[in-house]
């Protein structure tokens, strides 16, 4: 009998929050420090596209962070001494954020990796595209999380797996690249963080279902669930500046997102709810709302509906079997 089909003893209320995570791993609470590297995406130079992911502003995500002319050490001792001295902080993630981390010239990366090796460094976190995930760079990442005792996570975008919806956001890739760089990383004993914006126009609530099911087969150990925001000069912007989009409702994405949740594993850690953006890029984003403030709704309706993150993650492991009583 698989225990991943009862769903019992989870140690969380409503969901399995990435702060109560890096206590319970680190041992005390853990401070993300933003890297902004000079490179761009494979979407935008022309191997790919040229025009970009038709949510993705010129910065990529990228809109916290200091220059990119900066070492990626200067970028970690200027962003820690200031959260050291405003929070006592004592461990830090270094987080390659913006645009594609592993589109870049091998020996660059290896560089830049082996500066963010640091001894209040206890995690690397690296935001890339899933087909810009290559053996070599694995086996590197492998390296240095043998013999540097540092995790290492990476961050894929895959947003839905609704293909259809993929080729309308002019992703570049398909639910194939997703599928095969998390079973790369996988080889390598490194873990995943999946990208997923829980309300996109083009998805229904089934787009959404199957997204959580499908990272929880993966079995990825970390996802962050993103709000759609759209930002001026990008083609969703023009796009909603037409009328030819029109976002889903504020209710509508608490609903999706709470149902993102019951069929996500227990075992995933939700790193986020919701994303944000700045104002002054925006056209739209949370529905006017703050992000804490619609956390608090979502939270809200959790409890009063008694639903949790794993109540539906009953679908693996043959589980007409299982629900047959024929095992």
């Amino acid at each position: 009998m698989d225990i991943n089909m009862i769903n019992t003893d989870r140690p969380f209320e409503l969901y399995n929050k990435f702060s109560d995570y890096l206590v319970m791993r680190y041992g005390e609470k853990v401070y993300k420090l933003p890297i902004n590297l000079p490179l761009s995406c494979p979407n935008r130079d022309g191997t790919v596209d040229t025009k970009g992911c038709s949510f993705c502003g010129d910065e990529g995500a990228g809109f916290e962070t200091l220059e990119s002319s900066l070492s990626v050490e200067e970028q970690l001792n200027r962003n820690s001494e200031y959260i050291k001295n405003k929070y006592k902080a004592k461990k830090f993630i270094a987080y390659f954020q913006n645009y594609s981390n592993t589109y870049v010239e091998y020996h660059r990366f290896v560089e830049y990796i082996n500066q963010a090796v640091k001894e209040d460094v206890v995690a690397i976190y690296i935001s890339t595209r899933p087909d810009c995930i290559n053996d070599s760079y694995l086996g590197f990442l492998q390296l240095i999380k043998e013999q540097k005792g540092v995790d290492i996570i990476i961050e894929l975008g895959l947003q839905t797996v609704n293909y259809k919806s993929l080729i309308r956001l002019n992703r570049g890739h398909g639910l194939a690249e997703f599928i095969d760089a998390c079973i790369r990383i996988k080889r390598y004993n490194l873990e995943i963080c999946s990208h997923c914006i829980i309300d996109i126009p083009f998805d229904d609530i089934t787009d959404v279902i199957e997204t959580a099911k499908i990272i929880s087969a993966l079995s990825i150990e970390q996802v962050k669930c993103h709000s759609l925001y759209i930002l001026k000069d990008t083609e969703l912007g023009r796009m909603f500046e037409a009328n030819s989009i029109l976002p889903i409702s504020i209710d509508n994405f608490i609903e999706r997102l709470i149902t993102f949740l019951e069929y996500t594993s227990p075992k995933i850690v939700i790193q986020r709810l919701l994303g944000r953006a700045p104002e002054e890029r925006s056209l739209f984003c949370n529905w006017g709302k703050s992000w804490w403030k619609i956390q608090e709704m979502i939270e809200s309706k959790m409890r009063n509906e008694n639903r949790k993150q794993g109540d539906r993650y009953d679908y693996l492991n043959g589980s007409p079997l299982f629900k047959a009583k024929y095992i």
